[in-house]
């Protein structure tokens, strides 16, 4: 149950700090074919970092370097 806290919360986290970069990037006037690089880029590693936290929550070992996600 405290690893599906844990999951939860760093969800969270990564929700609120991918909003906050779109926002950013969004907000300055970047020409469109840069801009969307930069969005995709954020979104690539957003959803590798997810992709982690799930792998990391059934067992896998990932060799990051990230708080762990259940209880040892």
């Amino acid at each position: 149950m405290l690893g599906l806290i844990n999951l939860v919360i760093w969800l969270l986290i990564i929700g609120i700090l991918y909003w906050l970069a779109l926002y950013v990037i969004r907000a300055i006037p970047i020409p469109e074919p840069p801009a969307r690089f930069i969005i995709i880029a954020v979104t690539v590693v957003a959803v590798l970092f997810i992709i982690q936290l799930l792998l990391q929550m059934i067992g896998v070992s990932t060799g990051m370097d990230i708080p762990r996600v259940t209880p040892q």
